[in-house]
């Protein structure tokens, strides 16, 4: 059986438990993931026996390659003509998950669908892509080398002067030249008191020796995510300040992944790596989660978070990226991407963890 395949049985199960014979998949990450469709407008129809791709013409030949095993319905009209296929083919009922489509397209939908109720069903869809299968494991663990080979590349050639901007964008081209086809969101990179700001947005502002550099980017590979953040020093030796707040992420960070095992909360991942940087007095300045997974999405569950409800599985890979935030000083964050394993935590995004001197 296919991983595809696979993955739509794992759903055909929980629509069972459900007592829901057909569901309306409309995010397309889900629809990414269950039929193998990466174009950007289509949606499918889960039955028990049948699973159907519906696009727009643009999209006929790329659906073709990359969904073989969907039968394919080519239109404008993607949910109008679903639920018509699921009334010519005896559904009733049809389920979907409500954070997936508006009450605009619900509303419009159920005016159209004649004898089909469509209606909210108990099943959690996206929740099936937390645990991955060696396939999507491979995919990430690649997006991740490249991301290191492109910071390797890239430390090399920053030198002082250089704006925020021109760094972001040489760390995307080299992360294309490494095999990536995009980056996995805006890459930040923040200088100076910049650096204090959790999720900076590249200026033009120039790097000046003393500064503190962070840098937080990843690839894509395959659809899948890499996220790796890394702390720097421009152009001088460390200030103590700089060593100090370095030096407590970097061990917040180790406890947090020493704490990752299945079964394990994500409320208690998170504490166990937040109560370093409160015993260190700097609790104030850090704002923001532990981490969270990765995957076809950026965040995905599991969330490790004060609030987190979720709880840590293995084959699930999430980062580890706590962080210290002075305003108008400078601020630093650590964070890999790990995957957790019945026997332990891989590191993927393996690049040095130290404050280097770069420039």
């Amino acid at each position: 059986m296919s991983a595809v395949a696979s993955r739509v049985e794992r759903l055909r199960e929980l629509m069972a438990a459900a007592g829901t014979p057909a569901m309306l998949i409309t995010d397309l990450t889900d629809v990414r993931y269950l039929a193998g469709f990466s174009g950007s407008n289509g949606a499918l129809l889960v039955l028990e026996d049948e699973v159907v791709l519906a696009t727009d013409g643009r999209y006929r030949l790329q659906a073709q390659r990359e969904a073989p095993g969907a039968t394919l319905v080519v239109t404008r009209q993607l949910i109008h003509e679903l639920l018509t296929h699921a009334a010519q083919r005896g559904v009733a009922r049809v389920g979907f998950a409500p954070a997936a489509l508006t009450v605009a397209a619900w509303q419009g939908a159920t005016a159209e669908s004649g004898d089909v109720v469509l209606a909210p069903a108990d099943v959690n869809v996206s929740g099936l892509r937390a645990v991955k299968d060696d396939d999507e494991l491979s995919d990430v663990r690649e997006a991740c080398a490249i991301s290191v080979r492109a910071l390797e590349r890239l430390t090399d050639e920053i030198r002082v002067g250089m704006g925020e901007i021109e760094i972001a964008r040489r760390l995307e081209l080299l992360m294309g030249l490494e095999g990536a086809p995009d980056r996995s969101f805006d890459s930040i990179v923040a200088g100076g008191p910049h650096s204090a700001i959790p999720h900076h947005q590249p200026t033009d502002r120039p790097i000046a020796a003393g500064d503190l550099l962070k840098i937080d980017f990843g690839a894509l590979f395959e659809g899948y995510h890499a996220d790796c953040t890394r702390t720097f020093v421009v152009a001088a030796d460390p200030a103590d300040w700089q060593v100090q707040i370095h030096g407590v992420v970097a061990e917040a960070q180790r406890a947090g992944i020493e704490a990752l095992a299945p079964g394990v909360s994500g409320r208690d991942v998170d504490a166990v790596a937040r109560a370093v940087i409160d015993d260190a007095g700097f609790g104030q300045y850090y704002g923001h989660g532990l981490g969270h997974g990765v995957g076809l999405e950026i965040h995905e569950v599991p969330f490790l978070g004060p609030t987190s409800t979720n709880t840590v599985e293995a084959r699930v890979p999430l980062t580890v990226e706590p962080g210290i935030y002075l305003p108008d000083r400078g601020g630093v964050r650590i964070e890999d991407t790990v995957v957790v394993l019945d026997d332990g935590v891989e590191i993927l995004t393996d690049f040095p963890r130290d404050l280097a001197r770069v420039g």
